[in-house]
């Protein structure tokens, strides 16, 4: 519905900020990690918006990148988060480190979040592995991000999920480092097997 705002930032706090579009203030709710990344008040920003409609209220949440709402949406598919405990976890962790703690079932960092319990922290991790390896944010490698990329994208089209084609790869570059892309996704495939 409202895909993004662009405009003055007017006021700012570390949840919620006011956004000038063409005369027309609008009040937004952001996580921290959004906050950081807002310049000063007065200078013209751009908001990517998640519109939470409610009985009782429409409240627009406000992210810096796409990615950071892609992975809000992510999180209030699960069943039992609302929009709150979402806008917690982005405060708590990144897209990066949350992708990395659900990918590697690290119910512990997920707790650490203020307002997330051990079950909340397992139904997002049960409900999203699956989703978060699929989005096609991948860690890059130091010196090799377009070739772990490709074999990532191999393994994934040939049936594994992509946590599954993560492990095989890191498996196969602990062994060996510089292999080519038809290789690297061999011994994936070998290792994947086992």
């Amino acid at each position: 519905m409202i895909s993004f705002l662009d405009g003055t930032l007017v006021a700012k706090s570390p949840t919620e900020i006011i956004i000038d579009v063409n005369g027309v203030g609008y009040a937004v709710l952001i996580p921290l990690s959004t906050f950081e990344k807002l310049d000063g008040v007065n200078k013209r920003v751009r908001v990517f918006t998640h519109l939470h409609l409610r009985e009782d209220a429409m409240q627009l949440f406000g992210f810096a990148s796409e990615a950071e709402r892609e992975v809000f949406r992510l999180l209030i598919s699960v069943s039992g988060i609302g929009p709150r405990i979402a806008q917690g976890v982005l405060s708590g962790m990144n897209t990066s480190e949350l992708r990395q703690a659900i990918l590697s079932n690290n119910v512990a960092a997920l707790t650490a979040i203020q307002g997330v319990g051990r079950k909340t922290a397992e139904r997002i991790v049960m409900e999203l592995r699956d989703k978060v390896g699929k989005t096609g944010e991948i860690s890059p490698m130091p010196g090799q991000p377009s070739l772990r990329l490709e074999a990532v994208q191999a393994l994934v089209s040939l049936g594994f999920t992509r946590a599954s084609a993560e492990s095989a790869l890191n498996a196969v570059l602990k062994e060996s480092s510089n292999l080519p892309l038809e290789e690297l996704v061999k011994q994936a495939l070998r290792h994947g097997s086992k």
